[in-house]
């Protein structure tokens, strides 16, 4: 049987790959169950260090596949809110909460849920012939998995209405215009490169990654006294890690520093 989610742990970086080419990896209630647990994981394993979500055929993630999904019997009221909150909602923050650094490798179409699947990790490669979709209002339906909070965020409130209000492909090219994507590559250099920075992050001080990426992502939410506050504190926990002390030994023996990810 073949397995719609293949996992591998290689030089410290947990790989986490679609595994769905004939539905253009639309993700199941399974496969998004598998890979929140997986996040988790990452996160409590020192021997993990970096994250690679990607996909293979010509679909990144053609949005949610709700078959399989449990059944609830008939609805009553809150049912959606907290279907929405336990699914996609849970799903994006396991890819914003994971302590360690989260590459999307978009290898094609990404719809829906996709979309925001990739544009919740920290750094976006994406093949030349990949396209992102916001593919709700086509269905009549409101953005879920936290689009409405990521891409203002990302783009501006404006850019992030016309994507939402038409709906339009928009190609890997213009994505890295708008601010959306890292970088674009050819199809066949996906893989190579986001190997390439995966275990380029891998030899990094895991601790100080974990730390600035919450930092980051709690930024624009954040007062500057607040943000202060934060800072300070990191600072305050990062500097108990033998990375840091290693860190700052490197630069007094003028040497390069050697990571353990602790």
């Amino acid at each position: 049987m073949v397995e719609d989610l293949l996992h591998a742990v290689e030089n410290g970086v947990s790989w986490i790959t679609l595994n769905r080419p004939e539905a253009m990896n639309a993700v199941t209630w399974d496969q998004r169950e598998r890979i929140v647990a997986l996040l988790g994981e990452a996160s409590a394993d020192p021997d993990v260090r970096a994250v690679v979500v990607t996909a293979t055929g010509r679909g990144f993630c053609a949005g949610a596949d709700l078959r399989g999904a449990p059944s609830s019997g008939d609805r009553v009221p809150g049912d959606v809110a907290r279907t929405i909150r336990l699914g996609a909602q849970r799903f994006i923050a396991a890819v914003m909460d994971c302590e360690k650094p989260v590459i999307a490798a978009v290898n094609g179409t990404a719809a829906g849920i996709g979309t925001h699947l990739a544009f919740a990790c920290d750094l976006v490669l994406a093949a030349e012939s990949a396209k992102f979709i916001e593919v709700f209002v086509r269905r009549g339906l409101v953005p879920d998995g936290g689009g409405a909070y990521l891409l203002p965020r990302l783009i501006g409130p404006q850019r992030a209405k016309e994507l939402m209000f038409f709906g339009d492909a928009v190609t890997a090219p213009e994505a890295k215009e708008l601010g959306l994507v890292n970088r674009v590559v050819p199809a066949e250099e996906l893989e190579k490169i986001a190997r390439e920075w995966a275990e380029r992050l891998a030899q990094g001080p895991t601790r100080a990654l974990a730390l600035t990426k919450q930092l980051v992502n709690a930024s624009l939410d954040s007062d500057r006294a607040s943000a202060f506050a934060a800072e300070a504190a990191a600072q305050e926990i990062n500097m108990t890690t033998r990375d840091a002390n290693e860190g700052v030994a490197s630069f007094v023996e003028r040497r390069t520093a050697r990571y353990e990810g602790r």
